[in-house]
């Protein structure tokens, strides 16, 4: 019987926090509590949520997720505790730490993140920062592996910005050995740094393409990924990137030139007819609520390991 185990590094703060075999074993454990092969219980463990940022699928599947497995959930929001007014994320990590078992920050800065995971002494978790949105691409990675059974020669290609989530899903790539490429305007192409990491990881660096010509980069894909064009903090800068991204919607003329089986994915919330139509969205290639899904199932494991 499949069971979880413990991750080499305690903390989840990026995917390249866990090592290829990890991350399989990882995908096999989630689709086994999604067909509710395994029932494990951590009974009396307690899942700390410190949200900077506004969620809806992160919040609610972190804490149904954490219910399933036989524990609970405190939600520190920052307006209505002391993270609000200031109190240093040292002191905070450390008082936490001895309440918690696990925390799952999402916030703006990942150097935050990492203040975090140097005071506390119990596991932190990235629930999405401006540089990665690893549990993100867990729940991607599941719905492509559902879909296609294995990741030989597939396409991932990612259309909009070089955002969190693409920089999640180019090292993801990279752990797999997955074709990545990302379609960008110019001047919105992902974290130098990140790609650099990527690089240093794939045997072959032609499998990670970016580049701002949108229908070379979907041709014969297997899978078409796309995100809001303007995250969270970025409102002052919507009336321009709507500008610069107007090119960059995913529509059915663009479906046509990816592989015929291809499927459509994004992380929501969406802005359709934005960075992609409301047909699409809504077409039988979608898999978009099928991966929102997946969230709970790829934390419920990634738990347990921690857990474990």
């Amino acid at each position: 019987m499949l069971k979880p185990s413990k991750l080499s590094k305690k903390n989840f703060l990026s995917s390249l926090d866990m090592t290829t075999d990890e991350f399989l074993h990882l995908l096999r454990l989630a689709n086994h509590f999604k067909n509710k092969d395994l029932n494990i219980k951590y009974k009396d463990k307690v899942l700390g949520l410190i949200f900077d940022k506004s969620s809806t699928r992160t919040r609610v599947s972190f804490q149904v997720a954490m219910t399933r497995l036989g524990g609970t959930t405190i939600d520190l929001n920052p307006i209505t505790s002391q993270i609000g007014r200031g109190e240093p994320i040292k002191d905070t990590a450390r008082v936490l730490s001895r309440y918690c078992d696990v925390l799952a920050i999402r916030t703006f800065d990942h150097s935050d993140l990492e203040e975090y995971a140097k005071w506390s002494t119990k596991p932190v978790i990235n629930a999405l920062t401006d540089l990665e949105h690893p549990c993100q691409a867990l729940a991607d990675f599941m719905t492509i592996k559902e879909e296609f059974i294995d990741f030989n020669n597939i396409v991932l290609t990612f259309i909009g910005d070089g955002n969190n989530v693409a920089n999640s899903l180019i090292l993801c790539g990279a752990l797999l050995g997955i074709e990545v490429r990302i379609a960008c305007p110019k001047g919105y192409e992902p974290s130098s740094l990140v790609i650099n990491k990527a690089y240093e990881i794939y045997k072959n660096k032609n499998l990670l393409k970016v580049t701002n010509d949108i229908n070379d980069a979907v041709s014969g894909a297997n899978v078409l990924y796309t995100d809001v064009w303007s995250s969270m903090g970025e409102e002052h800068k919507k009336e321009k990137k709507d500008k610069d991204f107007k090119d960059f919607t995913i529509n059915r003329h663009l479906v046509k030139e990816a592989d015929e089986n291809a499927i459509i994915l994004h992380c929501l919330p969406a802005y359709r007819s934005k960075e992609i139509t409301d047909e699409m969205m809504e077409s039988k290639k979608s898999r978009i609520f099928e991966q929102a899904e997946n969230r709970m199932h790829a934390q419920q494991a990634l738990l347990s390991c921690i857990l474990s």
